[in-house]
């Protein structure tokens, strides 16, 4: 009997940190990927690996504008492009808000030609500051349409209407994933989030840096776990936004002495004015995912965050090596 052909995915910003680690599991799964990526967050040393792989093809494009793909097979489209950490979309207000309007757009549109699943990597920032602790799926958010987080926010819950949109109009088979605090491997160490930049900070014996007084929560999920649940959502049934996230909840404040603790660093902890609109409290409600996934995340905190810090360790002595 002939071969089954392969499945085909599509991993819009498959050069990021989530889309390169998603477009490894696709791989391991037996797919075909096609990603995109147009490189202005996206990392190529997380893909390098990849070059000479005869199932993996990288575009070199930005999904805002109009997307032409002429494999006739497409059978996914995970929409992953988007600035993700607030140095950047602080930096590139425009283009976070083009690519989760016109880049979902574009995404949905390819999706719907190909007749292909789509799956959007929305966000726990659709949550805003919440009112409500912890968050459930039901909850609509308490966002800042108008500060300079919006930009990012509002983006993701623009991309989230539009999706159900094409569901409910076009019959398009959708998912939506609200992805929770997630690291690992392959961050970019000055990208502004709390695990890279106090990793950071301890690798290189400067003042870990902490924003207001410590006490507002963040719940880590390691980045494995995360990709398990978003290829469990793509092969479910299932149609509504599902929280993925690890909802052990802890202290900024926590996460820093546990950084101190397992580099066995001597800096210091230095604290600065909280940003404006930044999230007081975050720990994703995960029922939906476990009653409709079989999902919840296995990796421990322990074990996560050394993986992690070894990554970063290997990275800066690249970077100094480079540099001397």
């Amino acid at each position: 009997m002939p071969a089954r052909p392969k499945l085909v995915s599509v991993v819009t910003g498959g050069a990021g940190f989530l889309g390169s680690h998603l477009t490894d599991r696709l791989l391991a799964e037996g797919h075909r990927v096609i990603a995109i990526d147009n490189l202005i967050t996206g990392n190529q040393a997380n893909i390098g690996h990849l070059a000479g792989n005869p199932d993996y093809h990288f575009i070199r494009h930005n999904v805002s504008n109009f997307i032409f793909l002429p494999d006739s097979k497409i059978d996914f489209v995970f929409h992953f492009a988007s600035p993700a950490s607030p140095i950047d979309y602080l930096e590139l207000p425009i283009p976070t808000l083009k690519v989760g309007a016109l880049g979902t757009h574009n995404a949905l549109g390819l999706a719907k030609h190909k007749q292909a699943t789509f799956i959007l990597a929305s966000t726990s920032e659709c949550y805003g500051d919440p009112l409500v602790h912890p968050q459930p799926e039901d909850y609509w958010g308490n966002v800042n349409p108008i500060g300079p987080r919006g930009v990012y926010d509002e983006a993701k819950r623009f991309a989230e209407a539009m999706t159900m949109a094409y569901h409910r109009f076009h019959n398009l088979d959708t998912k939506i994933v609200r992805i929770f605090n997630t690291y690992g491997p392959r961050m970019r160490l000055r990208d502004g989030r709390v695990v890279p930049a106090i990793i950071g900070q301890a690798l290189t014996g400067k003042p870990l840096t902490i924003f207001g007084d410590g006490t507002q929560t963040r719940s880590f999920c390691y980045v494995s776990d995360l990709i398990d649940g978003i290829f469990r959502l793509a092969t479910s049934d299932f149609h509504e936004p599902v929280n993925l996230g690890n909802p052990c909840e802890m202290t900024i404040q926590q996460f820093a002495e546990e950084i101190q603790r397992i580099t066995g660093t001597k800096s210091s902890i230095e604290y600065k004015p909280l940003p404006v609109d930044d999230p007081k409290v975050r720990q994703p409600d995960i029922g939906r995912a476990r009653k409709v996934l079989g999902w919840e995340p296995k990796v421990d905190f322990d074990d996560g965050i050394r993986k992690t810090i070894e990554y970063f360790k290997e990275h800066i002595e690249l970077v100094n090596g480079a540099t001397k």
